[in-house]
């Protein structure tokens, strides 16, 4: 990634270009990494919790159900934006 940037004349503002690139982008994947992998585990976690404190066993949902619905609302969301937003988008010809 550093050396594509350099290739590119592409910089980071206050990173010297070689290896402190390389060491910034590295920290900065490790650091988001880390807070994804935190997200996934709560995600997972959380129903589990919620159904032992509140005693409500049969309706529990796994972790990995609640991705899918999240990612299916999003995707959902954005396809009908995208379809208002042509619906309403006057063509060159009109």
């Amino acid at each position: 990634m550093a050396n594509d940037l350099r290739k590119n004349s592409g910089t980071i503002p206050g990173i010297r270009p070689g290896k402190p690139t390389a060491d910034f982008l590295s920290r900065s994947v490790n650091k988001i990494t880390l807070v994804g992998a935190v997200f996934l585990g709560f995600v997972a976690i959380f129903p589990i919790a919620f159904a032992n404190i509140s005693g409500m066993t049969g309706l529990a949902l796994g972790g990995t159900s609640l991705i899918i619905l999240v990612g299916v609302a999003l995707e959902t969301s954005t396809t009908l934006e995208s379809l208002l937003t042509m619906r309403h988008h006057k063509g060159f010809l009109e």
